[in-house]
């Protein structure tokens, strides 16, 4: 069944059951190229707002250095001082960048993908190492794809910053005569026109590749008819169990509502087709109760219980139509049938000298 199960055309959506099982491996459709632009924008957007703040906190730190490095008698304990503090206050100066870049990365994946947590996804397997497999990845269109869009990034990034420095050439000619903090501005803002330029080009490259691999994974999913019929065995048992169980329940009611006939009032019929049985016990319920009803065959065993318990049989066509499509078993009637059924009993009741029998 297996062997045939691979050589069947997947042509079927994948079922939930095969989504979630894919969900729980981490088997989901997600671009990394989306989750990248958007960290790379987020950088854009806080160095936009706040590039001044850090380059102060830069040449802040590096007056410190300078300072520190003056002061210390130059040994082992002291390198190791001075090391200590530059980390800590480099990494102190980085921590809100760091913070938007990894805040942008869980805000854009969370988005494609939702939660999802897997210790399956990176477990050790010898499978992953197998050099047959290896080599197969390396030439799957999967592989060629990410080979195409390293080689348009990289080629839209070096066209970019030629085009950008092409154009602010005639800026560079008189940097030499600007103060330090003029050639700075000079050259972040034409590093802040590159990089928002190649997010541009980059925006449109996670778009198409957020649809291609929505589509790829879809595509991996697929199964075949055969496959959708085993997991529907599974999930929901053999369809022909499944038939025998509701026959067995549709039987073990219709007994139930057969049992209920010789306790009824009345037994409405159209004459020939219908036949619903009704019970009023004032005790118990407001309005009259729909014990039994059927049509053809089912009707007939009704009328016939009836005669042999001496239920009265009344040949009403509307009302039993009205009856057998609106009520249930087991339900009371509608308040519109109260007037027709009640004249109905009226005349069953009114019958003193035993009951009209059909």
């Amino acid at each position: 069944m297996t062997e045939q199960n691979k050589d069947q055309e997947k042509t079927e959506r994948a079922t939930p059951k095969k989504r979630e099982k894919a969900r729980e491996k981490g088997q989901v459709a997600k671009s990394r190229e989306v989750a990248s632009v958007a960290v790379l924008l987020a950088c854009l957007a806080f160095f936009w707002f706040g590039s001044h703040a850090i380059l102060e906190k830069m040449m802040a730190l590096t007056r410190w250095l300078f300072t520190q490095s003056g002061e210390f008698k130059v040994d082992c304990n002291n390198i190791q001082h001075l090391s200590i503090s530059l980390v800590y206050k480099s990494f102190a100066m980085l921590f809100p960048l760091l913070m938007a870049a990894f805040s942008m990365a869980l805000l854009v994946n969370y988005v494609q993908v939702g939660f999802v947590f897997s210790a399956e996804s990176v477990q050790p397997k010898l499978s992953k190492i197998d050099p047959v497999k290896g080599f197969q990845k390396l030439f799957s269109i999967r592989s060629l794809v990410e080979l195409a869009k390293n080689i348009f990034k990289i080629s839209i990034v070096g066209f970019v910053a030629y085009i950008t420095i092409k154009g602010e050439a005639e800026n560079f000619i008189p940097l030499p005569d600007q103060s330090v903090w003029g050639i700075l501005i000079c050259i972040g803002g034409v590093a802040f026109k590159i990089i928002s330029r190649v997010c541009l080009a980059l925006i449109i490259l996670a778009v198409l590749d957020y649809i291609y691999q929505k589509w790829e994974f879809e595509k991996d999913l697929k199964m075949s008819k055969q496959e959708v019929k085993d997991e529907l065995k599974r999930t929901e048992g053999d369809p022909i169990i499944r038939a025998r169980i509701k026959r067995l329940q549709r039987d073990a009611a219709r007994k139930r509502m057969m049992a209920s006939v010789p306790g009824a009032d009345v037994v409405i019929t159209n004459p020939t087709h219908l036949a619903v049985a009704l019970r009023y016990d004032q005790a118990s319920a407001f309005a009259p109760k729909v014990v039994a009803k059927g049509a053809g065959f089912i009707a007939e065993n009704i009328k016939d219980i009836a005669r042999k318990n001496n239920v009265p049989i009344i040949d009403n066509k509307p009302l039993a139509r009205v009856l057998y499509k609106k009520v249930e078993v087991d339900e009371i009637i509608p308040a519109n049938l109260y007037r027709a059924v009640a004249e109905v009993l009226a005349f069953v009741y009114s019958m003193k000298n035993g009951r009209v029998v059909e």
